[in-house]
């Protein structure tokens, strides 16, 4: 397992002990209708530093999503160990957010309201919660559709509000599974920035499944390139891209050079 360093790459100071710790991790499924037992997971082994976004890169079915859901605590591991700042992860935490590849917004209630959703569950809805609803809103410039039903917006404006009530609480960890697959490209680019702007006002800790090579190489500070299924960890790439990311990163030399890399990584290129 790769060990932890004083410095991570995205340049945030790192201490002794990662933030996150996914060791020797597997997960089988059981036999169905007399067959073999099913390996999604062979082994996986990774640490994650506080404040960095990792992707988890690979073909659709290859296992990532299995594994985003057994750190989230949603699905049980079959065998190995996580721990997020030291604490060993068995089950669904209330200080993890989770956006899924469809938004999954209650079509009853205003975008205020879903957003503020999370807040009801953890009995947390007051006016603080409700401020800070409000500046998330206009962090990713939908604070005038407030009052807006879900029926009224587009698909990118719908994935916005997931990723608001995602961070509404603060999370620890930011899980966060093809959240844009679904968008056309243009979309998808701005998303891309509105996603790095969130992170750098919130300093969220992110990990994030994609089976996009460029969208991994934007986003990451380190990229997890997946083996077909059984999954396993193919190759580990760090992305030495300067910070803030800006739209003509994408197309510079370097930048072509980590597709390049993560695409040989998959087969997909020599």
């Amino acid at each position: 397992m790769q060990q932890a360093v004083a410095v991570a790459a995205n340049g945030r100071a790192s201490s002794d002990v990662p933030f996150g710790i996914v060791e020797n991790v597997t997960k089988t499924f059981p036999a169905r209708g007399g067959g073999a037992p099913f390996v999604a997971i062979e082994t996986i082994s990774l640490t994650v530093e506080e404040g960095e976004l990792i992707s988890l890169l690979g073909p659709s079915g290859c296992g990532k999503t299995t594994l985003l859901r057994i750190v989230a605590g949603l699905e049980r591991k079959t065998s190995g160990s996580i721990r997020i700042r030291g604490r060993e992860i068995t089950q669904a935490q209330r200080d993890f957010g989770f956006v899924f590849q469809s938004p999954n917004l209650m079509p009853w209630r205003t975008v205020l309201d879903n957003v503020l959703f999370t807040m009801e569950i953890l009995g947390r809805r007051d006016k603080a919660a409700t401020t800070r609803a409000h500046e998330l809103l206009e962090l990713v410039g939908l604070d005038a559709f407030a009052k807006s039903r879900p029926h009224q917006l587009s698909g990118g404006m719908k994935q916005r509000v997931s990723l608001c009530r995602a961070v509404i609480h603060e999370p620890a960890l930011l899980l966060m599974d093809e959240p844009f697959g679904a968008l056309d490209e243009l979309t998808r680019m701005e998303m891309h920035d509105l996603l790095k702007n969130i992170q750098r006002v919130t300093r969220a800790t992110v990990m994030f499944v994609t089976h996009s090579i460029s969208e991994a190489v934007y986003l990451s500070d380190h990229i997890l390139v997946f083996s077909k299924r059984p999954a396993r960890i193919a190759e580990r790439i760090a992305v030495d891209l300067p910070q803030p990311r800006t739209a003509d990163v994408r197309y510079t030399e370097a930048f072509t050079e980590l597709e390049h890399r993560a695409g040989a990584a998959l087969g997909i290129v020599k």
